[in-house]
């Protein structure tokens, strides 16, 4: 085990604590305790997201471990925040956006096992970092949405929670259904060429066994 991950499981360990956050009475939400809350216990685990990996690839601490548990961290904490939103905020975050959302995460998963048990290898896409990105904004915002619709100073509007918070959940679900056909049409290049090749591959035939005769003497 090292520093990296050690922050990934600090990822993983987050998501029972955003839950009880968001869902429990035990937390006041007069003044928006919980909200506030629930954005740092999320914030804080979106930025290990970041840290872990670039700390394992620059002092060369890349991990088997790290390597499966990340991936996995990652698509536990995003899960997690959209599931608890559909109780906690519905009418930012509908059912339907949480199943769209969730099931590119699925497919992705998928046609990257494929791949590799075909010996491929499928990279992070920009649109897939783009989207995460953006993920992170939209749940930030709707929980913040969940008290605060308009931030407001001295009386003028100077933070509209509401907007950003639908913005960034639509942009959310664009990003998720682009990047899902993005790494599809990646998957089927990579399965594609890869049979061409195996096709055109010279086949060799075995050679003939030698035969032995038997001399009696």
């Amino acid at each position: 085990m090292n520093l990296p991950n050690y922050l990934t499981i600090s990822r993983i360990l987050s998501v029972p604590l955003l839950i009880w956050v968001l869902t429990t009475n035990l937390i006041g939400s007069q003044y928006g305790e919980k909200e506030l809350l629930g954005c740092a216990v999320f914030s804080l685990a979106a930025i290990t997201d970041r840290l872990d990996g670039y700390l394992a690839r620059k002092h060369g601490l890349v991990t088997r471990i790290g390597m499966l548990l990340d991936p996995l961290a990652d698509k536990l904490l995003i899960a997690s925040a959209l599931i608890v939103l559909v109780q906690f905020n519905p009418h930012l975050m509908p059912a339907w956006i949480a199943i769209v959302v969730l099931a590119r995460e699925f497919l992705v998963t998928d046609l990257r096992a494929v791949a590799a048990a075909e010996g491929l290898t499928i990279q992070a896409r920009d649109l897939g970092k783009w989207k995460m990105g953006v993920q992170v904004a939209a749940v930030i915002a709707a929980i913040l949405d969940h008290h605060w619709s308009v931030v407001t100073l001295g009386g003028h509007s100077v933070l509209p929670v509401e907007l950003i918070a639908r913005v960034t959940i639509w942009g959310m679900v664009v990003l998720s259904v682009a990047s899902a056909v993005d790494y599809f049409i990646i998957f089927w290049s990579k399965i594609d060429h890869a049979a061409t090749v195996r096709r055109r591959a010279p086949r060799v035939s075995p050679r003939p066994k030698a035969s032995v005769s038997m001399i009696r003497r």
